[in-house]
């Protein structure tokens, strides 16, 4: 979206409708004696940041995590 240009004045009056352009991707700059002061843009969500080996020591997996499950467990997974 396109950048737009808005006083101090022109700000106050419009507040809540230039936050939703916000919201809608557009880029805000305010201007003060005709020079930029301020720009206001959404903030994205992040992705969380993978921490390699943040589990390193904490977590186990046993020697026969993929042996079969018994019969009597695998029955509890079978529906009627």
């Amino acid at each position: 979206m396109p950048m737009q240009t808005y006083s101090v004045q022109e700000i106050r009056n419009h507040l809540p409708r230039l936050l939703q352009d916000v919201a809608s991707g557009c880029e805000l700059i305010i201007m003060e004696d005709g020079k930029p002061m301020a720009r206001i843009l959404k903030i994205e969500k992040r992705k969380p940041m993978l921490r390699f080996g943040v589990l390193k020591g904490k977590a186990r997996v046993s020697d026969d995590f993929d042996k079969p499950l018994p019969d009597d467990v695998l029955s509890g997974f079978e529906g009627d």
